[in-house]
């Protein structure tokens, strides 16, 4: 069966991922709505606002004025809005919209969530550069950001146009990705970090947001926290040394960094002994999903949000970004982040600009004799190719006219785009060479001895991704190296499931002491797959770590043991934190993940009929929702209700042909209703539409091999095996089946062999 238990919590806590091409309302810092429109600025308890701020902090608010921060979402004004709505049109999919004004509203004709031309006026403006986009009110307090923005670089640039955020596959009513649709959504998707304080307050029983803030953008409170103490404080005649500032954020007061006298390298004046800087700003420049409504600034992340590790489909192997993740991933996987760097040493907080320009912000801490010079850069002193960022911090453009910069610092390794496929710095530039060329000439510069750099999970990433036996010792040795980044560690040891041996095992389980709570999680995850009685023995204490996100790990894996394991103190801890954990649920319950996270919490509570009423709100939310509409199909099954299980893979399918995992789902169910020929037209389309997954074609050749198509089945597992060269069930049938006829089994028998040998710990 499909571990659509697991996938479900994976779905859930990654709710911001979409697709590859362009996320519409991320990482501009937007934020807040103005009493007018849907969302409220209401007095929030603790908050005072900027302006109280600014009368004694002139400098920093002066520097804040202008930037990113302050313009991200602002009202519909003459000066806010920089698109061309003088009767300008955009034409894609069939759809010219209109952009106009009437009187003093700024206004968008388009089409509506039933496809049919409406006129919308402009709530807000999103975002100012290098792009900006418009939000749209709809009922139920919904702000929506529209698809369609304005490219605000200049004209030279390519700018001053209007572009589609979805042009190789632009979404139509109905589909997710359009501006009407649940990710488009703004009061879940772009407002907790766009705003001051923002309470979502979403009803479900109403299915309305009463969405509120406290001010209208990322202003002083949405770093430093609720001001009313600290302004109580000022405004004493006589001040004690305790400024009562929630997050005084002074990591850096007092500190410099100096070369280090033997290797020259800079060297902090004081060890960094707090990450609440760092964490600070990685609430919204990181790729997570929340656990709370009630945000306490200077605590730590893991308190609030679930940080994603190095998942693929987020990041490349080696940890460079793929997908947007707004920074704090790829920042602490970096040897800067371990040297105790934060954001402000590189960054002004409050004009967000680097503090120095360009490579100045570098050299302020490396050496200008040692780095600024052909001898460390290989090329000529001017131009971009001699800039830091060229090779340290490459970009990758996002909705498609921006540019972000990895912050994972590390050295060019051309030698692994040869081996994993992974981009690199040098050929960004030197397109028109191949990585053999570049690494040829990396190594004419290090006497074929190129430096490795400080990130080393790449190649065990690499074999993990495509179930290569000899990931297995790759995986346990980046998680054994205690100089590799915790995001590292924690990644390799989920990808460690796949091989969770005994052996492997007892290495995840000392992670479960982990000082870093990332690497806590990922071992408390892990062990979710162990048999209930390991799990009974070992899981009960992290129901009592000290980071949250920790505990709800733990509580997804002891959700499912008998009543009764569980010792009555251990019972009751784990009845607090469910509670907890439901509350997570309960907060994003305007999402089909967040609905269907909660029928698997419930199935494995016992809780069917609540199981069932979650699925069934998680396809009001979005009728074809894949994981729901399983799940749904598998508790029908359970309990004797076949008919009801066709009825609703037909209608989801009917509206969503496209979905693999449904295609699935509806041959098995056609299998088990004895109509072999039309099962095998379903599942041979889900292998198709999703080759990416090995078992929908292992599945499909066992249907075949069941009708006694013996060559088309051993076809089917031949494209299997093409992909994932090392998948087990595949190989198993593709050897055992030519025995029966009796043919070698070849590569495959010894492929198999190899996977034996590991499984015997040979």
């Amino acid at each position: 069966t499909l571990p659509w238990a697991r996938l479900a919590h994976i779905i859930y806590w990654e709710n911001c991922k979409l697709r590859r091409t362009a996320l519409v309302c991320l990482f501009m810092l937007v934020s807040g709505l103005n009493t007018s429109h849907v969302a409220a600025a209401t007095p929030h308890e603790g908050y005072v606002g900027g302006q109280a701020c600014a009368s004694c902090h002139e400098q920093e608010s002066t520097a804040w004025q202008g930037s990113h921060h302050d313009l991200a979402m602002q009202l519909p004004t003459a000066e806010a809005v920089l698109g061309d709505f003088n009767d300008a049109e955009f034409t894609a999919a069939g759809v010219t919209t209109r952009f106009f004004r009437d009187g003093e509203r700024y206004m968008i004709r388009t089409d509506g969530p039933s496809g049919d031309m409406q006129n919308y006026p402009v709530s807000y403006t999103f975002g100012a550069i290098p792009l900006q986009q418009y939000l749209i009110a709809l009922p139920g307090g919904r702000l929506q950001a529209f698809g369609i923005a304005w490219d605000s670089r200049p004209e030279k640039a390519g700018g001053q146009r209007w572009f589609h955020l979805y042009p190789d596959n632009t979404p139509k009513p109905g589909d997710r990705l359009h501006w009407t649709a649940v990710d488009q959504n703004w009061n879940h998707m772009c407002a907790d970090c766009h705003s001051t304080d923002l309470q979502k307050r979403f009803d479900a029983t109403s299915n309305t947001y009463a969405t509120s803030y406290a001010e209208l953008d990322v202003s002083c409170e949405a770093c430093h926290g609720p001001g009313a103490d600290h302004i109580a404080w000022a405004g004493q005649a006589v001040r004690d040394d305790n400024p009562r500032l929630v997050n005084d954020l002074t990591e850096r007061q007092g500190v410099s960094w100096q070369p280090h006298p033997k290797t020259g390298l800079p060297q902090r004046s004081e060890p960094l002994t707090s990450s609440v800087e760092t964490e600070t700003c990685a609430r919204c420049h990181s790729r997570r999903g929340r656990l709370v409504d009630n945000y306490q600034h200077g605590q730590p992340l893991g308190d609030h949000y679930r940080l994603a590790t190095l998942d693929p489909g987020l990041y490349h192997p080696d940890g460079q970004i793929l997908e947007e993740v707004f920074v704090h991933g790829s920042f602490i996987q970096s040897r800067m982040h371990a040297e105790g760097v934060t954001c402000s040493d590189c960054h002004d907080p409050h004009s967000l600009e680097l503090r120095t320009p360009g490579d100045a912000a570098c050299l302020s801490c490396h050496s200008v004799g040692n780095y600024a010079s052909s001898t460390h850069h290989k090329h000529e002193p001017t131009g971009e190719a001699a800039r830091c960022v060229s090779c340290h911090m490459p970009a990758t453009t996002y909705m498609i006219v921006d540019p972000r910069r990895d912050h994972s610092f590390r050295i060019p390794r051309p030698d692994l785009t040869e081996s994993i496929g992974t981009p690199n710095a040098c050929n960004s530039c030197h397109a028109d060479e191949t990585a053999a060329w570049a690494t040829a000439q990396i190594n004419s510069w290090t006497d074929g001895k190129p430096a490795q750099g400080y990130q080393q999970q790449g190649w065990a990433m690499y074999l993990a991704q495509r179930g290569l036996p000899q990931a297995r010792e790759a995986l346990l040795g980046v998680v054994r190296d205690s100089d590799q980044s915790a995001i590292a560690r924690a990644s390799a040891i989920v990808a460690l499931e796949a091989w969770l041996d005994q052996s492997v095992a007892q290495v995840v389980i000392e992670n479960l002491s982990d000082p870093s709570p990332l690497v806590r999680r990922a071992a408390v995850e892990v062990m979710s797959s162990a048999p209930e009685p390991v799990r009974a023995e070992l899981l009960p204490p992290m129901l009592r770590d000290d980071v949250r996100d920790v505990r709800a790990a733990a509580v997804i894996a002891l959700a499912g043991l008998p009543p009764g394991t569980l010792t009555p103190s251990a019972a009751s801890t784990f009845g607090r934190v469910l509670t907890d954990y439901r509350a997570t649920l309960a907060l994003d319950a305007d999402r089909p993940e967040a609905q269907v996270s909660l029928g698997v919490l419930l199935t494995q509570l016992r809780d069917i009929e609540g199981a069932e009423a979650a699925y069934r709100d998680a396809l009001k939310i979005e009728p074809a929702h894949a994981p729901a509409v399983v799940n749904l199909v598998d508790l029908f099954r359970a309990t004797g209700r076949g008919a009801q299980s066709g009825e609703l893979l037909m209608s989801a399918l009917t509206l969503d042909p496209q979905a693999a995992d449904i295609h699935h789902a509806f041959g098995l169910w056609l299998v088990r209703q004895q109509r072999p020929d039309q099962a095998l037209i379903a599942l041979q389309r889900a292998a198709t539409l999703a080759p990416e997954v090995p078992r929908y074609g292992y599945v499909l050749a066992v249907a075949l091999h069941g009708q006694n198509q013996v060559q088309p089945a051993l076809n089917a597992l031949d494209k299997v095996l093409q992909q994932h060269p090392y998948h087990a069930e595949s190989l198993t049938a593709a050897v055992f089946w030519r025995q029966q006829l009796g043919a070698d089994g070849g590569v495959y028998a010894k492929r198999l062999l190899e996977l034996q040998s590991l499984n015997r710990g040979g």
